[in-house]
């Protein structure tokens, strides 16, 4: 899996560039996932895995997206199956999706409490978040019963633990040092 990501990365960074350059990220995104999803099918990573020329794999493939794909996106998926990169269009896209969220600077972050959070609630932490990191905030909220009360918050390698459960386990360790 990560020689794939090795190998998708200069793809999706190309891609990704192209699309800036052309205000047509949205577009990109979606065609992306698309062939990604094409390339994760079951019969098609068998065609893939197989010996077929890559102007014929590409016309397949171009043939099976359809619509979803334009010219410049037809175009992207015959130079892969040239360097019989295809296989590689699932982690292509997932890098893609990287780069447009770095590019909005928009941070994904996974947030578990042990109620579900109300509407007030998501904000203030969004609003809280913003600041703290300077970005706009993707909650992805979680309900953890066992965390008693409070919050885990995790952005990236960032993990603020706000939650009662781990404050006791904190204190029973203080209290038996």
């Amino acid at each position: 899996m990560s020689e794939l990501t090795t190998v998708a990365r200069p793809y999706a960074k190309a891609a990704f560039d192209f699309a800036v350059e052309k205000s047509d990220i949205e577009n990109w995104q979606s065609m992306l996932v698309f062939a990604g999803e094409v390339a994760n099918n079951e019969a098609m990573s068998e065609l893939l895995a197989g010996s077929v020329a890559a102007s014929k794999l590409a016309e397949i493939f171009i043939s099976i997206c359809g619509e979803q794909l334009n010219e410049n996106g037809q175009n992207f998926i015959k130079v892969l199956a040239e360097n019989e990169r295809l296989a590689a269009l699932p982690a292509i896209a997932e890098s893609f999706n990287a780069l447009k969220t770095e590019y909005e600077k928009v941070l994904d972050v996974d947030v578990t409490s042990a109620s579900e959070l109300g509407v007030e609630q998501q904000t203030k932490v969004s609003a809280a978040l913003e600041k703290r990191f300077a970005r706009k905030i993707q909650l992805n909220c979680n309900v953890d019963p066992s965390l008693v009360a409070g919050l885990i918050i995790r952005a990236g390698d960032t993990v603020i633990d706000g939650s009662v459960n781990s404050k006791l386990n904190r204190l029973k360790d203080a209290l038996q040092a």
